[in-house]
């Protein structure tokens, strides 16, 4: 069979169809939806965005718009059914031993447990692990705050001497000093004492016969990384700890067999799918540099950052499409983390939700059935490309810094994620990254889950912080919402304004129907911010009258939905529509509102 390019036909139902077909017909969706392009060949960008970094990702892939694109599928992929890796979160160690036999009896087939001085702490860790089959279930831990990379380490292989067997093959002692210096701003980076950690955990690792370090991508993600600057970091610290294996004189092999790769998955299907493809690309480039194997092993972990506290259960929605990403993405462990994680310590349906996601995506959708589904796919081989190119070019740039402790030191590391950190909270600001839930289809009157407050909260960056933090603190004064004429008139705004007041914790109440100014006047019940809805005729009309009789009223704030057209905005305080910054327009609409409520 020839090879299909732009040009031949897809002979399908329709007959046969070319790429100038296809422009024409998305031409005639966009200006159904008054979007009409200029010409037909321009729908390609309309239709195509970029990730948070600007890494195109197209609209549709074709051979001819991906030519020389495509990457070699032979890297090393996993083959069949990933890893369910299960987080324990409980800090006592019996319900942590209750909640990992719970984990491993119904459908997960490795433990990731972090230690930390106000949670499970080492010396708690055989206790928690008592009733695991050390030899037969593969164990993870992590040093989170107050333990030191060396007492987690150590705490694991004590309880793996202690149990009868070898270790089950996946069992890694998680050490990331340099990831720990990262999350401490630079406070215990010191080389000589990374090195020494470094080659005492290698020694532990080789003498049980386990892998020894975590390269943890998802400090990046965590502090506001883009998925280039987390693939780029990643391959920093990768080569950070080859060098320093090597240098304690491990032959490179030996080096790479100590190492497993932790990446972030979001929502974002493509961006996570590409992301985790174009890390084996990555990372087998570095081992042709220098002269080892190529092989990687990819523990895929769903995004803390995007979940969200208020209407936890889309939680559920976004960790599915990002575990499914990384299915086939190639991870070869996912954690599908729990939707309630944001409120407090997750309970055990919160975990079995979680553990679900992988059963169902292995066992009834068959995700794992297929090795890199998504290879010789023109789109995502081209986004696959792109990402890597944009990845190379980041860790290149932190190596001319003087590796990442180098780029640590001179703050070039964390201060471009903060850029890319601050680029996505103006996008969902502006409503251009809708958080379903929180900035965008609230639900004001829900009641949330109670589950236990963390003993020390999670440091992570939650993309929904800013409306979070206004829900926090709902206020206590309506806004009066002045719709003008009749529902199909001015339903459109105000249902705008409905949804975006309700996302900023600002209750509304609404007009209704109305006939003219006085019912406006009649139907104000004393609040002392005003939105006036409507159509642009309707402001033509009667739009100037109904801004004086609110005034006349009492009115002390008048805002208008939309953009004000020239009669009107000298005589409104304020306006919002969309593309606005929305979290900058609710503050200062907070700001208008009394601290008590305001009746008539």
């Amino acid at each position: 069979m020839s090879e299909l390019n732009d040009q031949s036909p897809l002979r399908l139902a329709a007959g046969d169809v070319d790429a100038h077909d296809w422009e024409q017909a998305a031409a005639a969706v966009l200006t159904r939806l008054k979007r009409a392009p200029e010409r037909p060949a321009d729908v390609w960008p309309a239709l195509s965005r970029s990730t948070i970094e600007g890494v195109p990702i197209p609209a549709l892939g074709t051979a001819q718009r991906s030519a020389g694109r495509v990457l070699p599928v032979e890297l090393p992929v996993r083959d069949g059914a990933w890893d369910v890796r299960a987080a324990v979160f409980d800090a006592d160690p019996a319900a942590a031993a209750g909640a990992a036999l719970d984990e491993l009896e119904n459908g997960a087939t490795s433990l990731w447990l972090t230690l930390s001085e106000s949670g499970l702490t080492p010396d708690a860790l055989p206790a928690a692990l008592a009733p695991v089959r050390l030899d037969w279930a593969p164990v993870v831990v992590g040093a989170g705050p107050g333990v030191s990379e060396r007492a987690g380490a150590h705490a694991l292989a004590a309880a793996l001497r202690a149990a009868a067997g070898p270790a089950a093959v996946g069992t890694n002692l998680g050490a990331d000093p340099v990831g720990r210096a990262v999350r401490a701003s630079g406070e215990g980076g010191e080389p000589d004492e990374i090195a020494a950690v470094i080659a005492e955990i290698a020694g532990l690792a080789t003498d049980l016969e386990v892998l020894g370090f975590v390269v943890d991508g998802t400090v990046a993600h965590d502090h506001g990384a883009g998925e280039a600057a987390e693939l780029g970091y990643a391959m920093a610290a990768g080569v950070h700890l080859l060098r320093a294996l090597t240098a304690h004189g491990l032959d490179l092999a030996a080096a790479l067999r100590l190492l497993e790769f932790r990446l972030a998955v979001t929502d974002d299907q493509f961006a996570s799918i590409a992301k985790l493809r174009a890390a084996r690309v990555l990372w087998a480039r570095v081992a042709q540099l220098v002269g080892a194997p190529a092989g990687m092993r990819i523990h895929a972990v769903t995004s803390r950052p995007m979940t969200t506290r208020y209407d936890p259960w889309v939680n559920l929605l976004r960790t599915t499409v990002a575990a499914f990403a990384a299915g086939v993405g190639g991870a070869d462990a996912i954690t599908a983390l729990p939707f309630d994680l944001r409120l407090g310590v997750p309970d055990a349906f919160g975990r079995r939700l979680a553990r679900n996601i992988g059963a169902l995506l292995i066992e009834e959708s068959h995700v794992a059935a297929v090795t890199d589904p998504a290879a010789g796919a023109y789109a995502v081989e081209a986004l696959t490309a792109d990402l890597a190119d944009a990845s190379w070019a980041r860790f290149q740039a932190i190596e001319r810094a003087g590796g990442v402790l180098g780029a640590l030191t001179d703050g070039s590391l964390t201060g471009g994620w903060a850029q890319t950190a601050a680029r996505r909270r103006e996008r969902i600001a502006r409503r251009r990254l809708p958080i379903t839930g929180v900035s965008e289809f609230p639900n004001p009157g829900e009641a949330l889950p109670v589950r236990p407050p963390w003993p020390a909260p999670p440091e992570t960056q939650a993309w929904a912080a800013d409306f979070e933090q206004l829900r926090d603190a709902p206020a206590h004064t309506p806004v009066f919402l002045a719709t003008l004429g009749p529902v199909a008139e001015h339903a459109a705004r105000a249902g705008f304004v409905t949804n975006l007041l309700a996302a900023g914790g600002v209750p509304v109440r609404s007009a209704g129907r109305t006939q003219g100014p006085a019912d406006l006047a009649a139907a104000w019940q004393g609040e002392p911010v005003v939105v006036v809805a409507g159509a642009d005729p309707t402001y033509a009309v009667w739009g100037a009258d109904a801004v004086a009789a609110l005034r006349a009223a009492g009115a002390r704030t008048v805002i208008l939905a939309g953009a004000p057209p020239a009669e009107l905005a000298s005589l409104v305080d304020d306006h919002v529509a969309a593309g606005q910054d929305a979290i900058d327009f609710l503050r200062r609409l907070r700001a208008a509102l009394p601290t008590e409520v305001v009746a008539r």
